[in-house]
Formats: C-alpha cells, structure tokens, sequence
C-alpha cells in the first residue's frame, strides 16, 4: 500500500470519527486496485488519481456517519440504489462490516464489477443486483425491504423519493 493512500485515508476517517483495522485499510486498497484495473476496460469513473479516489469516492461515501452513526455496531440493512462502482456502499461495507447492503444497478457490467470486488475482498452479508430503480421499487424482495436507502449522483431527490 502506498503511504499517501494511507494518510489521506487515516486523516479523512479519523475526521469521521471511524477507525479502521489494517485488514480494512488493505481491502480499500484491493478496492482502488479493482477499480482503476476495471476503468480501463469499461467506464466505472472519471476519478483515477489515487488521492482523489480517496477524498470523492472512499471517505465521501463514509460521510453517511454523519446521519447515521454507524460506529456504535449497530445492525442495519440496506440497498444502495444505482450503485455503479459501488459507491457509497462498497466503502461503507468495508468500514461497517456488519452492515447487510444490497447493490443495485442498471447496467450488468456493473454488477459483474461488484460480484468481482465482493468476492476478491471476502465480504459478506452483501449482494449485487441488477435493475432499475422504478422496476425494483415495485419488487416484494426489495420493497421496504430496508432501514437505509442511499444513493449517489443518480437522480435529484424529489425524483428519487
């Protein structure tokens, strides 16, 4: 692991008041490694550069813990909706390993990226499904299904409420 990767992360965690073991620190870095591998082949993000993936994509998505304080071990479900390269649940998956998260995208080469990353991790208690947001909400398997919905850069909120 490179040591910018694991200041920017330490110093971004640590102002989210979340601590992170050296296995999860080497999982987000697996993480960044899948995914600019899988960028090159397939458009998962502009975000390349190794500092940035951290700022905008990894602690970003742990931001949630500002709402909802996760830190105290709580046990939560949830679907993150229109996922794309798995943020924000991938990171939070990660960070919260006793979260149980559903990944859901419209596109299948997505989902074949996350299966990829679920598995090269370990993680577990989290699934990627393909479909659409309008098609799933209507679905008994998914439908207030969860205590948490989270989404980013999918639609504007009055449209995703």
């Amino acid at each position: 692991m490179e040591q910018i990767f694991v200041d920017k992360m330490k110093a971004g965690t640590l102002e989210l008041g979340i601590t992170l073991s050296e296995h999860q620190m080497e999982q987000f870095y697996h993480y960044y490694e899948l995914l600019i591998e899988w960028n090159k082949v397939m458009n998962l993000t502009g975000i390349t550069e190794l500092e940035e993936v951290v700022s905008k994509h990894f602690i970003d998505s742990l931001a949630l813990v500002k709402a909802v304080p996760l830190q105290d071990g709580r046990s939560v479900s949830a679907i993150d909706v229109g996922t794309g390269a798995g943020f924000p649940g991938i990171p939070l998956k990660i960070a919260f390993p006793e979260l149980e998260i559903t990944l859901m995208d419209s596109l299948n080469k997505r989902i074949l990226f996350l299966q990829e990353v679920i598995d090269a991790l370990g993680l577990k208690k989290v699934s990627a499904v393909h479909g659409r947001a309008e098609e799933m909400a209507s679905n008994a398997t998914h439908r207030q299904q969860y205590d948490l919905c989270v989404s980013r850069a999918v639609s504007n909120l009055a449209v995703l409420t």
